[in-house]
C-alpha cells in the first residue's frame, strides 16, 4: 500500500480537528464544562484520546475554539441566508441577532465559554477565533466603518457585553432590550435582521427608512 499524500494526510487532521470541536460543544452544552472530561470528548467524536492533547494544550483552550468555530459558523450562516444581501447594514443586524441568539438557544455553553474568557486562561487565540473576527470585521467594513481596526473590538466588546448580560444569573437584561440598545447605538432599523415576533420594547427607538 502506497502511503498517503501530505494532502491526505492534512484532511484527515482537519477532520479528526473538527470531530473534536463538534463533539466538545455537544457534551458541554448536554452536561457542562465540568462534568465533561477530554476523554469524553474523544470517544464521542470517535478519535483516539492522544489526539486532543495533541491539537489543543487544554480543555479550556479546546472549549474557547469549540465555541468560537459555532459562533463563526453560525454568523455566516446568517450573513448568507436567504434573500443574501450585500447591504452593510442588515448584515450587521444579522450578525447581532446571531449572537443574541446563541445565547438565547444555547445559555450553558455560552455561559461557560464567557466565564472561561474571565478567568486566568484568558481570551484564546486560535484559527477559529482568527476566521471569527475576520468574518466579523469584513461586516464592520461593509456597514461603513472608517477605522476597523478600532470599531472591530468595540463590536466585539459589545457583542460579549451583551451575551453576559442575557445570562447573568438572577439578574438577566431581556434579549430585545439589548437587541434595541445594539440597533440604536448603529443606527439600525428594528426591522432589520430577525426582529422578535412581540416587537420592539418599549421606549426603543424605531428608525424610518432609509
Amino acid at each position: 500500500m502506497s502511503p498517503r499524500s501530505a494532502s491526505v494526510n492534512e484532511e484527515l487532521r482537519r477532520r479528526s480537528r473538527e470531530r473534536l470541536l463538534q463533539a466538545t460543544v455537544e457534551l458541554v452544552a448536554e452536561r457542562g464544562y465540568e462534568a465533561t472530561t477530554l476523554g469524553d470528548i474523544a470517544d464521542r467524536a470517535g478519535t483516539a484520546r492522544g489526539l486532543v492533547s495533541y491539537y489543543f494544550p487544554g480543555k479550556r483552550h479546546l472549549l474557547q475554539s469549540a465555541v468560537h468555530r459555532l459562533m463563526h459558523r453560525t454568523i455566516e450562516a446568517a450573513l448568507e441566508r436567504e434573500p443574501r444581501t450585500d447591504d452593510g447594514r442588515e448584515r450587521l443586524a444579522r450578525a447581532i441577532d446571531a449572537v443574541l441568539g446563541l445565547a438565547r438557544d444555547e445559555p450553558l455553553l455560552m455561559r461557560t465559554h464567557m466565564a472561561g474568557i474571565l478567568q486566568a486562561e484568558g481570551f484564546v487565540q486560535c484559527p477559529e477565533q482568527q476566521r471569527l473576527a475576520a468574518l466579523l470585521r469584513d461586516t464592520v467594513a461593509r456597514y461603513g466603518s472608517a477605522d476597523v481596526d478600532a470599531d472591530y473590538p468595540l463590536l466585539r466588546a459589545l457583542l460579549m457585553g451583551a451575551v453576559v448580560a442575557v445570562l447573568l444569573p438572577g439578574a438577566p437584561m431581556p434579549a430585545a432590550r439589548l437587541r434595541a440598545e445594539l440597533f440604536q447605538r448603529y443606527g439600525l432599523d428594528w426591522g432589520l435582521g430577525v426582529p422578535p415576533e412581540a416587537g420592539p420594547p418599549e421606549g426603543a427607538v424605531r428608525l424610518a427608512p432609509a
